[in-house]
């Protein structure tokens, strides 16, 4: 299950880096050829949408299967321990998946709003060419 996690990760990894090269100031000449690799990038990484569902059911199967102890004394140390740490695995792995999906959707439109904005600014250009 680990590779699951790891490849998650990467992907959020990858959007951030991407997110970040679209929004980053300065940058207009790796912005034109950015905004190629994005837009065609973007309906393969459209996976991670199902794939974080699955690991969401996962973390939810597991949930509530994990053994439970309901007496005092019914659990011995390690148990409780192993249980504890199951708990902050889940709660990491649910803040990794709400992360993948936030920076996709926001991918999504900052790519969508930069090539309207480009298509703003060609508009223009005509605009004044044809003015002068």
């Amino acid at each position: 299950m680990a590779l699951e996690w790891v490849v998650l990760g990467y992907a959020a990894g990858a959007e951030a880096i991407m997110l970040l090269l679209l929004t980053l100031p300065g940058l207009d000449a790796l912005r034109r050829g950015m905004i190629s690799v994005v837009r065609s990038a973007l309906k393969p990484m459209m996976s991670v949408v199902p794939f974080c569902l699955f690991l969401l059911m996962d973390i939810y199967w597991k949930y509530e299967m994990r053994p439970t102890c309901d007496d005092e004394h019914a659990c011995t140390p390690s148990e409780h321990l192993r249980h504890q740490k199951s708990i902050m695995k889940s709660q990491r792995n649910g803040l990794l998946i709400v992360a993948a999906l936030l920076l996709y959707w926001i991918l999504f439109s900052v790519t969508s709003l930069v090539v309207k904005l480009d298509q703003f600014q060609q508009r223009v250009d005509k605009l004044k060419k044809r003015d002068d």
